[in-house]
């Protein structure tokens, strides 16, 4: 949209995040003339209901990183309060209520992963870290209803989506979770009058909760507020992005190794590399449509560059350059890299035997004994890169090449069994 005239605004148009905006015509006037008088700030909330957070918030993180590129200023809203309740936004049932320690536990590893995509600090572009406990801890019920719930009205709460989808499937919503709503939208005013936030970004199901905190901060504060959503982002076949057949793809090394997050970009389906790449890597948007325009075996180039250019961000160049070198010896020389997912076991397995099915599970490649067993009579199980035929047969010492085993489960998922000390 050559019409906008913010850097950051041309730079979500062109790259495909944006879904909605409030008011694009005067957001972009606000942050054209900030690029030249000074930053304004924008955040973008996340619960703390895991270790880590997963590539499903990877649109929302690398919007804060453009944003700050752009010469802006991020702030990153940590949910040390609504954890407690939980956001029951595209929730059949209700989440499950954490400790207080739970939270704190959950927060410090999600800090970890910001650090790699943005830079904190007091200059004016510097992101911030904030914990909305510390306002929502300090509220008194009867007060916070008196001054925010005359705000808001349950004709209109019926009709958002997080809780009409709720109603509509009669699953059942607590009023705990009802509330999830007001204390989002008090969270925005509190971060336009504290911060001077001006603008809130998230997915497309926070529509609804971005323009309440929107008209709470203008009824209630004054602040002239606006909203950014990005479109939910599925795979080429439909699927949400971020699920795999092994569950989550998370973003922080001790919940998902450098080489498993490095092979979930490899194995990218060709015709979402182009998205990808524009969403997910910093690459120039002519090298982008270059590489989307590859065909054939080609395409695998793009999608090792994507992997690499993911890798690096999230965990590092040196993180990424171990990964797609034992990726080349894995695949290319038929080696067992230094960086494959390791398993260690105790040498008296090894003693009488394990079964073959067994040792597949013990290392991760198979959920369930059937899985293993389809696995090995479609011929798709190795060990050592030999073909494994019998789904009864038991692997003893004399398997153990150098201390290890290396397992094959098809082309993409591989393994090392070490003995432990």
């Amino acid at each position: 949209m050559t019409s906008l005239k913010s850097d950051f605004l041309q730079i979500l148009t062109e790259r495909d995040f944006i879904h909605q905006v409030t008011d694009l015509e005067g957001l972009d006037a606000k942050m054209a003339a900030a690029e030249k008088e000074g930053p304004i700030s924008a955040y973008i909330g996340f619960d703390c209901t895991g270790t880590s957070l997963h590539v499903g918030s990877l649109v929302q993180i690398m919007m804060l990183r453009w944003l700050q590129k752009c010469g802006h200023k991020p702030i990153v809203l940590l949910g040390g309060g609504t954890t407690r309740i939980g956001d029951p936004s595209g929730k059949d049932e209700s989440r499950k209520l954490l400790t207080d320690d739970d939270i704190a536990h959950n927060m410090a590893g999600i800090r970890t992963i910001f650090d790699q995509f943005l830079s904190f600090g007091d200059e004016p572009s510097g992101a911030t870290m904030v914990n909305n406990a510390e306002w929502l801890d300090q509220l008194g019920y009867i007060d916070f209803l008196r001054e925010i719930g005359t705000h808001f009205t349950i004709n209109r709460m019926l009709t958002f989506d997080s809780v009409k989808l709720r109603l509509d499937r009669e699953q059942p919503l607590t009023f705990l979770e009802f509330n999830y709503m007001i204390l989002q939208a008090y969270d925005f005013m509190e971060l336009g009058k504290r911060y001077n936030c001006s603008l809130q970004m998230g997915g497309s199901d926070q529509w609804g909760n971005i323009v309440n905190g929107m008209e709470l901060g203008r009824r209630s504060a004054g602040l002239s507020l606006f909203g950014l959503t990005t479109p939910l982002i599925t795979t080429a076949d439909g699927k949400k992005m971020g699920k795999t057949a092994d569950g989550a793809v998370w973003l922080n090394e001790e919940s998902l190794p450098a080489y498993d997050y490095w092979q979930f970009w490899r194995n990218t389906q060709d015709a979402d590399v182009g998205k990808f790449l524009r969403l997910f890597t910093e690459l120039p948007l002519d090298e982008v449509k270059r590489l989307e325009s590859l065909e054939g075996a080609e395409i695998n180039d793009a999608k090792i560059i994507l992997a690499n250019e993911a890798t690096k961000m999230c965990r590092g160049a040196g993180a990424a350059d171990a990964a797609h070198a034992t990726a080349k010896e894995t695949f290319e020389r038929g080696g067992a890299g230094s960086d494959l997912p390791t398993v260690a076991v105790s040498a008296g397995l090894f003693e009488t035997g394990i079964n073959v099915v067994d040792l597949f599970i013990e290392a991760g490649l198979g959920a369930s004994k059937g899985e293993v067993r389809r696995l090995i009579k479609q011929g798709g199980a190795k060990l050592n890169d030999v073909k494994v035929d019998d789904a009864e047969a038991m692997v003893t010492n004399s398997a153990l090449e150098g201390g290890q085993i290396k397992l094959s489960a098809g082309k993409k998922r591989h393994a090392l069994i070490k003995i432990g000390e």
